[in-house]
């Protein structure tokens, strides 16, 4: 528990952990109906990203989230098989961005069926269709 806590607050990932705690209190202030969930889709439009078709803060909130769990887990791995030399001090600093770069991608994935619960939201921008004449 002790390494899992360090993990967590210790230098990387500290700012994946801050920005899990900032969403953790915006969705407490949401059920305490002191802010409104879905204030922010007038002003981000996710779809360039690939993650539109969902409230906004329903997309970023599970980005945060998974890049949290990543970013902790990969430090938490690191702690305990320690590779030699500075090799473990350059993968403790690029955990981070890799943890939100494979977020993003696992976002977009679990993004795209929800988009069916979503119908008042902008869709994902989707190919053209193609042209079958004959």
């Amino acid at each position: 528990m002790r390494t899992l806590l360090v993990a967590a607050t210790g230098l990387p990932t500290i700012l994946p952990t801050t920005a899990l705690v900032v969403v953790v209190c915006f969705w407490l202030l949401a059920l305490a109906r002191l802010t409104d969930a879905g204030g922010f889709d007038a002003d981000v439009d996710l779809r360039p990203w690939r993650m539109g078709g969902v409230p906004v803060a329903l997309a970023l909130s599970l980005l945060t989230a998974l890049a949290w769990s990543l970013s902790v887990s990969a430090a938490v791995l690191l702690t305990v098989f320690r590779p030699p030399g500075p090799v473990a001090g350059s993968l403790r600093l690029a955990a981070p961005a890799g943890a939100l770069f494979l977020a993003w991608g696992a976002t977009r994935l679990i993004v795209r069926p929800l988009q069916r619960l979503f119908p008042n939201e902008p869709a994902a921008a989707l190919p053209p269709p193609a042209d079958h004449a004959a």
